[in-house]
């Protein structure tokens, strides 16, 4: 029997979506407005999206962050999952405590002290190395792959406790070798983990502005920068024409991860339930 929601439950809900993407509708809205007002539509037009793509700086700020972003995602990533990987195989409990509390520091440290204390580390750095200039792109990836490996270790970690310890071991006595055994066997059942710490990944890292700041070098200039630099004279609409797009293009993103997601978990229910089949009632069918 299904249980009715009451009305102020739907009514909290309705508020709350409501106040969580009302100022995102408004900025798809003006960023269709004919004029340059954020407050005043003088009628629809597709004005500031083609002013968008005639921008050449922008332009190259939205592909050095996607650069920035899609490299910090991969490499995190896969940093993530051989660090759970080790993780799920402690058998101490004491240790494997401790490095789930280290892991969770830069989560909880806030941006800023992050942001500062890596900057002064690579300062420090080049400074020994004797190098030009201490701030590079290379600084930055290393800083966004930095508060970026909490999260894929978190999002891979609960798959490698949930999956059954007995689908490596037969495996490896069917003659897999270790490293075939967790590509063949045991990254198919993490993947849906796998995905969902990529994909925060790569959100986090496109979207920073704080840690970025600190750790830029001078000839790289990310989106968020770019923005930040426009508030102190005017954003045109245009930039709400390109956060239009980045936003469809997350929520396009999240709708077909979660797509294969639910697909992964009927497979997997498909397959435990095929496991768990009485035999003898089968015979008896």
């Amino acid at each position: 029997m299904k249980k009715k929601r009451s009305l102020p439950s739907i009514l909290y809900l309705s508020l709350l979506f409501l106040f969580l993407f009302a100022p995102i509708a408004v900025l798809i809205v003006f960023s269709f407005n004919e004029g340059r007002s954020t407050v005043n539509l003088s009628g629809f037009s597709l004005r500031w999206y083609k002013n968008l793509f005639s921008d050449e700086a922008t332009l190259q700020s939205l592909c050095n962050s996607l650069i920035l972003a899609v490299s910090s995602a991969a490499i995190s990533t896969v940093m993530g999952t051989l660090a759970a990987y080790g993780i799920s195989r402690m058998r101490r409990k004491y240790f494997k405590g401790l490095l789930l509390g280290v892991t969770n520091v830069p989560m909880m440290n806030p941006d800023i002290i992050t942001g500062i204390s890596l900057m002064l580390m690579f300062v420090f750095t080049g400074t020994l190395l004797g190098l030009a200039e201490s701030l590079s792109f290379a600084t930055m990836l290393i800083a966004h792959v930095t508060f970026n490996l909490p999260y894929v270790i978190l999002s891979v970690l609960p798959k490698f406790n949930q999956m059954d310890p007995s689908m490596p071991e037969a495996a490896l006595d069917l003659g897999c070798t270790p490293v075939k055994s967790f590509f063949r066997v045991e990254l198919p059942e993490i993947m849906p983990g796998v995905m969902t710490g990529g994909l925060m990944a790569f959100t986090l890292s496109l979207d920073d502005f704080v840690i970025s700041y600190f750790t830029k070098g001078s000839g790289f200039q990310t989106l968020p920068l770019l923005i930040y630099g426009m508030t102190k004279k005017t954003v045109t609409p245009k930039i709400y024409a390109l956060a239009t797009l980045i936003f469809l293009s997350i929520l396009i993103l999240l709708i077909l991860t979660n797509v294969i997601q639910s697909r992964d978990e009927r497979k997997q229910m498909k397959i435990q339930k095929s496991l768990n089949r009485d035999p003898v009632a089968d015979k008896e069918d």
